[in-house]
């Protein structure tokens, strides 16, 4: 069973539980397993088109880490200088590559949670609560996928008139470019204001209303609760025990690495991977129900 049709509550639960958890822990290990198990799930869940996000952050961290090592100078392990005379301290550079890592594993997370999540599940969760923004989140997803649709239609279309990228030298391109640019802008603004009018005809932004939805709380749901609940204690053991942080002035200072150690990793890996450990348990069960059933007889 997919991850995406858990109940709302759920997923929300777990991306808030993930992301959480990636931002405010700065221990290393925590970090790349953050980092490897979303990387993991995206490509579970896009394919090979997430092969170039994920690898392509991991340049864009080390560009960082060097940017940030270069430009703050504290810590006493000193590595080298700069071509202005300022010391690069390994302190420095450890602390930059570490919110490198907490930006890039938060963005293939975010990812995954733009995956899984629909419009629906937004209007579902939000639609009580608060329902302007449930409205405008979801007008928002929505445009998304449709705003790459007419980008490339518009440049289709300006291509057969010959507007197109490739066309002309390089100041009739730039002006093919921001007439193009024009174009996408003014079909975005009316298609969100013609959305947002037939929405909220709709009695979508009525506070108390009702909506229908295929979402019921199961035996499932609270399956996954139960071991989401008991991963995020024993992490919660992790923080309290200070097995999550690490200090880099004046020098890199973190709790040394043991059994207990190895078990608040597990833990946290096991939280990061539940869903596509999941699914690919639930793939396997029916292709083998599937493959029994096949190869049964059924009676005349």
């Amino acid at each position: 069973m997919e991850f995406s049709r858990y109940h709302p509550a759920i997923n929300c639960l777990y991306f808030v539980a993930v992301l959480t958890g990636t931002i405010l822990f700065r221990q290393p290990v925590f970090l790349l397993l953050s980092y490897c198990c979303a990387f993991i799930y995206l490509l579970k869940l896009r394919g090979l088109r997430a092969l170039f996000l994920g690898l392509g952050l991991l340049p864009l961290a080390a560009l960082f880490a060097l940017w940030y090592g270069s430009y703050n100078h504290f810590g006493v392990t000193v590595l080298g200088v700069n071509f202005i005379g300022n010391r690069i301290t390994l302190e420095s550079f450890l602390c930059g590559g570490t919110w490198a890592m907490v930006c890039a594993a938060a963005i293939l997370w975010l990812g995954c949670l733009h995956a899984v999540f629909t419009t629906d599940k937004i209007v579902y969760l939000l639609g009580r609560v608060s329902p302007h923004l449930s409205l405008y989140l979801s007008i928002l997803l929505r445009m998304v996928p449709r705003l790459n649709a007419q980008r490339r239609r518009i440049e289709l279309a300006q291509r057969a008139i010959g507007r197109g990228k490739g066309q002309g030298n390089l100041f009739v391109r730039m002006r093919n470019a921001l007439r193009r640019g024009s174009i996408l802008l003014t079909w975005l603004t009316e298609g969100i204001v013609t959305t947002s009018d037939s929405m909220r005809c709709r009695g979508c932004t009525l506070r108390g209303r009702t909506a229908y939805s295929l979402y019921r709380f199961d035996n499932r749901d609270r399956s996954f609760v139960v071991g989401m609940c008991f991963l995020i204690s024993v992490l919660l053991m992790a923080v309290l025990l200070d097995q999550t942080m690490i200090r880099f002035a004046p020098r890199v200072v973190m709790m040394p690495i043991t059994p207990l150690s190895g078990f608040f990793y597990l833990a946290w890996a096991a939280l990061c991977l539940l869903p596509p450990v999941l699914e690919t348990i639930g793939e396997r069960r029916f292709d083998r129900l599937r493959q029994t059933a096949s190869g049964e007889v059924l009676p005349f």
